[in-house]
């Protein structure tokens, strides 16, 4: 049998499976393609308003991102795929298990017949894969995430989602740090949501604990915080009144900051580097200094097209100005990627700046890229920049 023909049969296969219900789990596996975090990608067939669909599961190395595909979207992925981007593919069903590898130019497939296995159910209502799970979690309902009846509230869907998908992703960049019990910073923590629920996650789901400080300027805020952790029983997380830029972040193995709005996040940022900090990860908010940087400077002629719209300049400014903060991050000694961390359905501000220590290139090469990019758009100097004292 050729390499295409058994291509097409487990596409067939998968099809089949599909269509007749008997379909329990679809894995890929040996990634090799463009995307260079993505590692492997796993789908059930799920029920939803558009209809039946192949709920695909990416895995990257610091997100996942869910796919709902239709049985026509996923033969087409398995086609190309296979041949190019997924040296393995399993196809688990109420009846068999078929295995797919590819090393080289020599492909295997191989069918093992199961039995008792049960059908698997297609609705997309079941309980969600998500790190919180103790519903009943005192701070939960004090934050008016949950109800007196333990269930999430209609109107808090999308901040528990959110504070999910930020433990998500937190998580195994705070387990990844050196530091037996590490000390994470929150600057402009709020009411501490993301705070209480990567305590909770770290100290019972994985027990990695850590100390987490959320520094608010709102003292209202930092009694009210420190007197929810007291009666959550979270020894390691506190409050302290503070000015982002004034706070002593010393000692800090991690700084983060989500949503402090325009020149806060370069703040937080700042603090993190000062300090030496292993991980610093921002959610920025508002991105006003550079956009009235743009607006009065000389950009490059040919971004006129671009930037004489003004959605398009307010796009743009938002770019060029977390751009332009990965880049000093990387001058400054520091891995740095940009993703969206959540859907833009749920907030507009979904990009997240994640930085770690080490291995981050030429200095040289950054400072040069910055300068050009701040040449492009008719940008003085980042504030960041004045911070650092570049």
């Amino acid at each position: 049998m050729s390499a295409p023909d058994r291509i097409a049969e487990f596409v067939a296969a998968t099809r089949e499976a599909f269509v007749d219900g008997s379909l329990t789990r679809l894995k890929l596996g040996g990634y090799h393609g463009d995307e260079a975090e993505l590692k492997s990608a796993e789908g059930r067939k799920v029920t939803i308003k558009a209809g039946e669909r192949l709920s695909l599961v990416f895995r990257y190395k610091t997100r996942d991102v869910t796919k709902n595909l239709s049985v026509d979207e996923v033969a087409a992925l398995l086609d190309h795929g296979l041949a190019n981007q997924w040296r393995s593919a399993r196809l688990e069903t109420t009846g068999f298990d078929l295995q797919f590898e590819r090393q080289g130019d020599k492909q295997r497939l191989k069918r093992v017949d199961v039995a008792g296995r049960a059908k698997p159910k297609a609705g997309h209502d079941r309980a969600k894969n998500r790190p919180i799970t103790d519903m009943s979690a005192v701070w939960l309902h004090a934050l008016g995430i949950t109800g007196k009846d333990g269930v999430v509230r209609n109107d808090a869907q999308d901040k528990f989602r959110q504070i999910n998908k930020m433990v998500e992703i937190f998580a195994p960049l705070i387990q990844g740090l050196k530091a037996e019990s590490p000390v994470i910073v929150d600057m402009g923590a709020g009411k501490g949501y993301l705070d209480f629920a990567l305590y909770d996650y770290l100290s019972n789901a994985v027990e990695r604990p850590a100390r987490i400080i959320g520094v608010e300027l709102r003292p209202a805020l930092v009694e009210a915080g420190n007197a929810l952790a007291r009666k959550s029983g979270f020894g390691g997380l506190r409050f302290e009144a503070g000015n982002i830029l004034a706070y002593d972040a010393s000692g800090a193995d991690a700084v983060i900051a989500l949503h402090a709005c325009d020149t806060a996040t370069d703040d937080a940022i700042y603090q993190g580097i000062k300090a030496g900090a292993g991980l610093i990860a921002v959610a920025p908010c508002c991105h006003k200094q550079i956009r009235r940087e743009m607006s009065t400077g000389a950009a490059d002629d040919r971004l006129d097209f671009l930037l004489r719209h003004g959605t398009f300049m307010e796009k743009q400014a938002e770019m060029v100005t977390d751009g332009l903060r990965a880049l000093l991050l990387e001058a400054n000694g520091y891995r740095t990627k940009v993703f969206e961390f959540v859907s833009d359905a749920h907030t507009p501000k979904n990009n997240l700046i994640v930085a770690q220590k080490g291995n981050a290139g030429s200095r040289q090469a950054a400072l040069d890229r910055i300068a050009a990019v701040k040449a492009m758009f008719g940008v003085e100097k980042h504030y960041l920049e004045g911070l650092l004292g570049a």
